[in-house]
């Protein structure tokens, strides 16, 4: 078992997760928080499942955000038909991962299976995918397939990694060693039966009724938070004549928000009541305004360090260039109308 100092350590100015790191996240079974016991998974409820994430994210950046992403895609064993699930989830080792985007298309063929074709970018944690997941446009005879309302179909895939082919293309100034690359697949056939559609579940369990949505808003959320508990660690050993604690302080503050907002969240799904959407509103907003401020005051910590902060490799360095590549996906981007971008 790996302590935090020793993943630091590998993962300290690394370009990949590295094997160490790998096989300590297989036996710790930290992918299956997300997958129920009857798989082989962990279970988790919410607010334990964000607990961990943080603690991951305050580790490292691309350690963190590499095991929200692939944790929050073997979520999907939930969408996917109970044998399908058992039969994959079976390996100790089995890692989802792919792309929220539409890249390609689904051919429908006369045997219930699909013919798939596409591109797709960042699929976080590519090198160490078992299974890539995808979503596609269905088409029949190469035309749009649509329904009643004349919108297009898209399914929801999963393809073993045989089949898909990995561009290692991650440029960003973070995130490197999260392995998020681009893939392809060019004529796959693929059953029905590793189909799945966000909405549609198979278990029974309270963690599935929560709104896509939030489950998304505050996995990430607890990732960004993470992050500036470890930044802030490492401003304090630069500059430790300065007073951080009010930072750290807001840091556990907007924890406790977080998880007491999971906590809430059950809590009314465990009484058979409806998140509302007003409500998912609120905690989205939540999410948009506690990231512009943390990404603020982020910056105004990281230009009291001075030049040691911006040696390329400074820990500080590293955990700041990962939280603003992190910061940089787009579920809390807000809306640039209206800005004023003079000073």
């Amino acid at each position: 078992m790996l302590s935090t100092k020793d993943i630091r350590k590998e993962l300290h100015g690394a370009s990949a997760i590295s094997d160490e790191v790998i096989q300590h996240i297989h036996e710790e079974g930290l992918l299956k928080i997300w997958v129920p016991q009857k798989y082989g998974g962990l279970g988790y409820r919410f607010e334990e499942g964000l607990k961990a994430l943080f603690g991951w994210a305050e580790t490292d950046g691309s350690f963190g955000w590499m095991l929200t992403l692939c944790a929050g895609a073997n979520y999907f064993s939930r969408n996917m038909k109970p044998e399908v699930a058992q039969l994959l989830f079976s390996h100790t080792e089995t890692c989802f991962g792919g792309s929220g985007m539409i890249g390609g298309t689904a051919e429908k063929q006369d045997d219930d299976t699909y013919l798939i074709n596409g591109s797709w970018n960042f699929a976080t944690g590519a090198p160490h995918l078992t299974h890539f997941t995808l979503n596609a446009n269905i088409t029949e005879n190469g035309q749009p397939v649509r329904d009643k309302d004349g919108n297009d179909i898209i399914l929801s895939f999963i393809i073993s990694k045989e089949h898909a082919e990995v561009i290692p293309n991650w440029k960003s100034m973070g995130m490197k060693a999260s392995g998020t690359y681009s893939f392809t697949v060019e004529n796959v056939l693929v059953s029905e039966d590793y189909s799945f559609v966000y909405d549609t579940f198979f278990t029974n369990d309270i963690l599935e009724t929560i709104p896509f949505r939030i489950f998304a808003d505050l996995t990430l959320l607890v990732d960004y938070l993470g992050m500036a508990s470890h930044f802030i660690e490492e401003a304090e050993l630069i500059r430790p004549e300065i007073h951080f604690k009010s930072f750290a302080e807001s840091v556990e503050k907007h924890l406790e928000k977080v998880l007491n907002i999971a906590r809430e969240v059950e809590n009314i799904l465990g009484d058979h009541k409806e998140i509302s959407d007003e409500q998912q509103d609120e905690i989205h907003q939540y999410g948009v305004e506690l990231v512009q401020r943390l990404s603020h005051q982020i910056l105004t910590v990281y230009t009291q360090l001075g030049i040691r902060a911006t040696d390329t490799n400074s820990a500080v360095y590293q955990v700041f260039c990962d939280y603003f590549t992190a910061a940089m996906h787009s579920n809390f981007r807000p809306s640039a109308d209206g800005l004023n971008f003079s000073f």
